[in-house]
């Protein structure tokens, strides 16, 4: 009997390209998922890998399924094994394994070369002596057909001979490549004759010398998928033209397994840049401080930031898969890590800009020690112990000497309280003779306030949060923002991206002031500092006894102000 009271939630819909996949399953033509995420290993990760890595192996986990780690290592000129170690740290990051199922576009390069062969055997692919620049001038134009090669009908014979000379290393780069012979008038400018192999003499970095031909990325794609029996493979939007070319060479040598490609809309993030090469020139030309810089939205850089991988897979889960093109503003990222650190991170107390406070009538040499929540909604978390004395920290902008009327923090003769201590009272102010800074503030304090409530009634209106000054913890403290100004770097060709960098994307902030017991904060890990933000003990620069913090995020979203002025 049902209860009719009781409600089930309704399951989310699935994507497009999880309702194909689903349907595959159910239809009995695939009984296996396998899909596989093949990065060229040229650089480092962003965040719009991210999606695809979310994609790819978390629509094989959720059937059961298996996805390959790939590398498509088919330009040696280009990658590093560096790299390949880079990209296999963030995957992991995010919470994927491969197993198993790690491949290399190299595995195969003997069997691509057995296939090039086969294509020429049957007359589908031709050695063509055209320079790079003519290649590109016979290709034509949308509204004009192509023009043939000249050398387009060598005889099969010829072509074997021709491109076992290219093996051998006997033509100079440049000279000859490896065309598929298909049609020059096709619509579709990836089918106008596309090369397929070029010559390279650059060692590689797994095969070294063997090789000084290497093939093409679409050649080699589609072919390393049929090899590995993926079943379903996944890409974004602006490989939907080349799809034919993939069918082509799938159909055309007859491969026992045909995977299908299906394209989804890449990630737009606004106020960054997605292209390996723009973010390569911002690390060779030092406008960041490498790969890794926490201002760069490389996986690398947002880890060493502090974002959370749990808070990178919720706001790809979020965003969801589309099939067209539209753009996310950042600050749906930054929500997504907000609401993830907020869940997550302990609360501690850091004085970022200290101005010292002298507690005049608290005893000279006493120290006592308060109870802090680690976590106001989380009890679970538990309590932790902080020193208070006569001589604290408090931040420089929680006094002002002549404050204004909705100002609730302190200034003279204002009471406030101290967060988990006494309620203090400004008396009078030490200033530098020389340029009439403020350098200390005198106060008062009631020892009938302690834990932040007074037994008369009387209430404040400000809560402060402070450092007790012989148990504090120097550290540097960071503070990134976005890197640029703009919404849409790119936007306009005709001005350098690099022009719209955010000249305050980086602030350093020494002498910050932590409590004690953040001295022993290992790199990684996160912390809300009450009232100043969520912040990461940098991974290269923190030691055990000295971090390094990194704000990670605000706690509020800063640039909706800057946005509206």
């Amino acid at each position: 009997m049902t209860d009719n009271n009781t409600t089930t939630p309704e399951a989310k819909p699935l994507d497009f390209i999880r309702q194909i996949i689903a349907d595959d399953l159910r239809s009995g033509k695939h009984h296996k998922i396998v899909t596989r995420f093949p990065p060229e290993p040229n650089g480092f990760l962003h965040i719009g890998h991210a999606k695809s890595i979310c994609l790819n192996f978390g629509a094989a986990l959720e059937n059961n399924g298996f996805c390959h780690m790939r590398f498509d290592d088919t330009n040696p000129s280009k990658e590093e094994s560096a790299y390949v170690e880079s990209i296999k740290r963030d995957v992991q990051w995010l919470g994927f394994g491969w197993g198993e199922n790690l491949f290399y576009a190299s595995d195969y390069f003997d069997q691509l070369y057995a296939f090039a062969l086969q294509l020429i055997n049957l007359g589908k692919a031709y050695v063509c002596d055209l320079s790079a620049e003519e290649i590109r001038s016979h290709r034509g134009t949308l509204t004009e057909p192509g023009i043939e090669s000249p050398y387009r009908n060598r005889t099969t014979e010829e072509n074997l001979a021709l491109f076992q000379g290219m093996k051998n290393g006997e033509f100079s780069e440049g000279s000859r490549v490896l065309r598929a012979r298909i049609d020059m008038f096709s619509p579709n400018l990836n089918m106008r004759d596309p090369v397929i192999y070029r010559i390279l003499k650059v060692a590689h970095h797994r095969t070294g010398d063997k090789w000084c031909i290497y093939p093409m990325y679409d050649y080699t794609h589609c072919l390393s998928d049929a090899i590995e029996g993926i079943t379903h493979s996944l890409c974004t939007l602006e490989f939907e033209d080349h799809r034919p070319l993939y069918d082509w060479c799938l159909d055309t040598l007859k491969t026992p397994c045909h995977p299908r490609q299906i394209e989804f809309a890449r990630l737009n993030l606004t106020y960054t840049v997605m292209s390996k090469r723009k973010i390569l020139q911002m690390v060779q030309g030092n406008y960041v401080e490498g790969w890794d810089d926490p201002r760069m939205l490389t996986i690398s850089g947002i880890r060493r930031r502090g974002y959370p991988a749990s808070a990178i897979r919720k706001f790809c889960a979020d965003i969801g898969i589309g099939k067209k093109e539209s753009w996310i503003d950042m600050s749906v990222l930054e929500n997504a890590v907000r609401d993830d650190m907020n869940n997550n991170a302990p609360r501690v107390m850091a004085v970022l800009n200290p101005l010292k406070v002298i507690i005049d009538n608290y005893p000279e040499g006493q120290n006592e020690e308060l109870t802090a929540q680690n976590h106001p909604q989380k009890p679970e978390m538990g309590t932790r112990t902080i020193p208070f004395s006569r001589e604290i920290f408090i931040e420089r902008e929680d006094f002002l000497e002549d404050p204004p009327k909705k100002f609730f923090r302190l200034g003279p003769d204002r009471e406030v309280r101290l967060r988990y201590g006494y309620f203090i009272r400004c008396v009078s102010v030490d200033k530098d003779p020389i340029t009439g800074e403020i350098i200390a503030i005198h106060c008062t304090y009631d020892p009938q306030t302690r834990g932040g409530s007074a037994p008369d009634g009387r209430k404040v209106k400000g809560t402060i949060h402070w450092v007790s000054v012989p148990h504090a913890v120097s550290c540097q403290v960071r503070l990134y923002d976005r890197l640029f100004l703009t919404e849409n770097p790119d936007a306009d060709k005709s001005v350098d991206f690099k022009e719209h960098l955010n000249p305050e994307s980086l602030t350093i902030l020494d002498n910050c002031m932590l409590e004690p017991s953040l001295a022993k904060t290992l790199p990684g890990e996160y912390f809300q500092f009450e009232r100043n933000g969520y912040f990461c003990a940098d991974l290269i620069n923190s030691q055990p006894g000295a971090p390094v913090f990194n704000r990670t995020v605000t706690l509020k979203d800063s640039w909706v102000k800057i946005e509206k002025s």
